[in-house]
């Protein structure tokens, strides 16, 4: 069994705080104190900076992949072309049972009157039950990105038993460009079409000069986050989808 899960986040923080990204990663793929890494991956219009650092560190890294079946035909396309050119071996395709979605959704218009319960369906409890073999998640999340992510560091406590790594909570665009440019990296379909940010294609819009860059994510709403890293503004525990289909049945 792992040590309190406080004392290694603290300890991973202390100790791999002045270390690039590349190098955070590496030693999160590789260091005892995070136990079993994943990392997830919407294959979005940054994504394929982290998968190709995970490509050339342990290309047989689990990579969970979220697909909602309300995600742009673009994004699924992306997903299986660089998953194939980067030579990722283990991407495990994620989506919500098809018990839950008969129970919640069944004519797949629950995104158009409650988006928090939609994102919770087809998004969040499908996460948590891939993770729940997982002592560790691999996250895109960056500082830059809002108020809501202006703090994070590179090791966090999720809950008492998982941990959240950000190997990239300290760059900026520039940084993200430059990596993408230099490495010759595939760009996602979309972001040439003005969506910086991609998530589902019901939920979100092109970005227009100037605007924020998720701006286009859930447009008109006080929403900001699809409730994978917050919920209420906290990270609280879900039913799996295990237990729902417990209870369907």
């Amino acid at each position: 069994m792992l040590p309190d899960i406080e004392l290694r986040v603290a300890a991973l923080n202390d100790r791999y705080r002045h270390h690039a990204a590349v190098s955070v990663m590496e030693k999160a793929l590789k260091d005892a104190d995070t136990g079993e890494v994943a990392l997830v991956s919407s294959f979005g219009a940054e994504s394929v900076v982290l998968l190709h650092m995970v490509s050339v560190i342990a290309p047989g890294t689990p990579v969970l992949f979220i697909d909602t079946l309300m995600l742009f035909q673009e994004t699924l396309d992306y997903q299986r072309d660089v998953a194939a050119r980067l030579g990722l071996t283990d991407v495990r395709n994620i989506t919500a049972s098809e018990a839950a979605l008969k129970l919640d959704d069944p004519d797949g218009t629950l995104h158009q009157f409650n988006t928090d319960a939609c994102c919770n369906l087809r998004k969040t409890v499908p996460l948590e039950t891939a993770l729940s073999g997982f002592d560790a998640w691999i996250t895109g999340r960056k500082r830059y990105q809002g108020d809501t992510r202006s703090t994070i560091d590179f090791f966090e406590v999720e809950t008492p038993t998982r941990m959240k790594i950000n190997p990239l909570a300290h760059w900026g665009r520039e940084d993200l460009e430059e990596y993408i440019v230099q490495n010759r990296l595939p760009r996602h379909p979309l972001v040439a079409k003005g969506y910086p940010s991609i998530g589902c294609a019901p939920c979100t819009s092109p970005v227009k000069p100037g605007e924020d860059p998720r701006a286009g994510r859930w447009r008109g709403q006080t929403k900001t986050e699809c409730g994978i890293h917050f919920i209420g503004g906290k990270p609280v525990r879900v039913k799996t989808d295990i237990e729902t289909e417990e209870k369907v049945a």
